[in-house]
């Protein structure tokens, strides 16, 4: 079989929990465990760092691996979800995997996908740590799917484990508080490797701590080390001075989020352990690695401008602590009119999200071609209830469509609400 058959048989096969939601959830390890010894231990070959969290995750994996690969390593990266291509998960050097690799792991592999029951998440993850130990990768960053403690990934060896927040979403799996889901997350904590939290929380701070001195890791929480002290955003570069131990230090980003200064506090404690840990890692590479994270590791739809006059912003914030902070960045953005177009995926909490957004701007609210989006017609009188009226729209096209009809040059429009939203803006490009 060609590339496109055999992801279609994977699709097919394995249904991945973006697609069908709950039902596509293999709770456990066992599956991720029999999957790596019969492939003979691939995640053993490198060095990991192992990042899980509500929010923030994935620019912080990405960043991490741009860094370390200025750095001179050759670096795995492991996310998901993909946003268009399915190679996004998996990324050597910032290249996606090649179609043949794909092909090559599927089909030498057959009887063993055959034999484990496994998700479509456990299956790509075999895939990736195998890949990584072909190509000689020296370090891998592998972020976590959901949770933590019962997560596929948690089969990994790490030697840091970082944790960027903790707040409510996927509550069905994890817990309905705060400690509840901490304590999923806190489940990648290893005995006697240290540990970074990116954010303090009094109600997940006692969580953490308990269970890094049960496995008595080394805990340092980000937002102690790193104090924001002032920050701007011009030309697509976040500026931002921070107050450390060793002084003031001034760092450009290329992620321009409001999230990214807690974001960036978070990989500049991370930074600091793995150095510690002996990685070679110097203040150019650092540098570098900060201020161009997409073209190192081809990151897309955080804050991501993709049009001008109007300015067309895209980003995959999707649940109520994380659409927050994008909520406060769009009510303090300078623009004659905001347009937002938004939809959401049928798991997500839209009573909690849609009071967040500014009351003033104009709303074209719409769902993806998925089966997990929330209808968008459903969404619409939801928003009318909760003071953010506007127009419904099948389908994303239509709506940002519309928008663009109504917006002036002076305007902002917004997509975002859910990665299936953006993922259809950014496959039009």
């Amino acid at each position: 079989m060609n590339y496109d058959e055999i992801l279609e048989s994977l699709y097919n096969r394995f249904p991945e929990y973006q697609t069908i939601g709950a039902r596509a959830m293999k709770v456990g390890l066992g599956n991720s465990q029999t999957l790596d010894e019969a492939l003979g231990h691939p995640s053993r070959a490198f060095r990991v760092v192992h990042v899980a969290g509500t929010n923030g995750k994935g620019s912080v994996s990405h960043s991490l691996a741009a860094v370390l690969q200025e750095a001179g390593y050759v670096v795995g990266l492991y996310t998901s979800p993909h946003l268009v291509d399915f190679r996004e998960r998996i990324r050597v050097d910032g290249c996606m995997i090649p179609r043949e690799e794909v092909v090559r792991f599927v089909e030498t592999h057959e009887r063993l996908l055959e034999r484990v029951p496994a998700s479509f998440f456990e299956i790509t993850m075999a895939m990736a740590f195998d890949y990584f130990r072909r190509t000689g990768v020296e370090v891998a960053v592998v972020e976590t799917g959901l949770g933590g403690r019962l997560d596929s990934t948690n089969i990994v060896r790490p030697d840091l484990c970082i944790i960027t927040n903790i707040g409510l979403d996927h509550t069905q799996f994890l817990g309905q508080t705060l400690p509840e889901i901490a304590r999923e997350k806190a489940g990648i904590i290893k005995r006697g490797r240290p540990i970074v939290v990116g954010e303090r929380n009094p109600e997940t701070d006692l969580v953490f701590e308990q269970t890094a001195d049960a496995n008595e890791a080394d805990l340092v929480f980000a937002a102690d080390e790193y104090k924001l002290l002032s920050h701007s955003t011009e030309a697509d570069v976040l500026h931002a001075k921070f107050d450390s131990a060793d002084g003031q230090i001034e760092v450009d980003f290329s992620l321009t989020g409001k999230c990214q200064t807690r974001n960036l506090a978070t990989i500049l404690t991370a930074l600091d352990a793995l150095r510690r840990l002996g990685y070679e890692i110097d203040d150019e590479a650092e540098k570098n690695g900060l201020a161009a994270v997409q073209q190192l590791t081809g990151l897309r739809g955080r804050w991501q401008r993709i049009a001008t006059r109007p300015d067309v912003i895209v980003d995959t914030a999707h649940n109520a602590h994380g659409i927050g902070l994008v909520a406060q960045q769009i009510a303090e953005a300078n623009y004659e009119r905001k347009h937002i177009v938004i939809g959401m995926a049928n798991d997500k909490r839209p009573s909690e999200v849609l009071p967040l957004l500014p009351p003033d701007a104009i709303y074209y609210f719409t769902q993806a071609q998925s089966p997990r989006s929330l209808p968008a017609f459903g969404l619409a009188e939801l928003a009318a209830q909760l003071g953010r009226p506007g127009r419904a729209f099948a389908t994303v096209g239509e709506a940002l469509a519309a928008a663009h009809h109504a917006a002036h040059a002076n305007d902002l429009i917004f997509v975002g609400g859910s990665n299936f939203i953006v993922a259809e803006v950014l496959e039009e490009e």
